[in-house]
């Protein structure tokens, strides 16, 4: 479903002539199939499932931050802004992301319904975070949240 809205939204870029939209999508979706390629060998025929093109479009986002961060100390501000407009295009395709009163909530949640005591256990906890909420929270936050409350 998710793959569709994208093979949508680039034919309307397409018709629209918005070149960095269209790029942008261009791009998500031959990262979508370079992961399909991928994941062939280990019995996936069908492709991605929508959970998995939600983290792939959050380390798309990620990369983007840290580029414009770059870019950015560099002094090249146009380059930034480009990135930064096109962390808006993928954000079109993710669901609302969560704040940080609700990470925090879902956090303490899954640590309780894991039943983890140690920062050994982190890794459990980040599983489920994943699981339960691909998409929707900033994993690097909630990482810091569980290291916080385990350690």
């Amino acid at each position: 479903m998710l793959r569709q809205q994208i093979n949508d939204a680039l034919k309307s870029a397409m018709k629209e002539k918005d070149g960095r939209a269209t790029s942008t999508l261009r791009l998500i979706l031959a990262a979508l199939k370079d992961r399909d390629i991928a994941a062939r060998p280990k019995g996936n025929t069908d492709g991605l499932q929508d959970e998995e093109i939600l983290g792939l479009l959050q380390s798309m986002i990620k990369q983007r931050r840290e580029s414009i961060t770059m870019y950015e100390k560099g002094g090249r501000m146009e380059l930034a802004q480009q990135e930064a407009e096109e962390i808006g295009i993928i954000e079109r395709f993710l669901p609302a992301q969560m704040n940080d009163d609700e990470l925090n909530a879902a956090v303490d949640a899954v640590i309780q319904e894991t039943g983890a005591q140690s920062i050994k256990e982190m890794g459990k906890v980040m599983g489920a975070l994943k699981q339960k909420y691909a998409g929707q929270m900033d994993f690097s936050k909630a990482g810091a949240a569980v290291k916080d409350r385990l350690g």
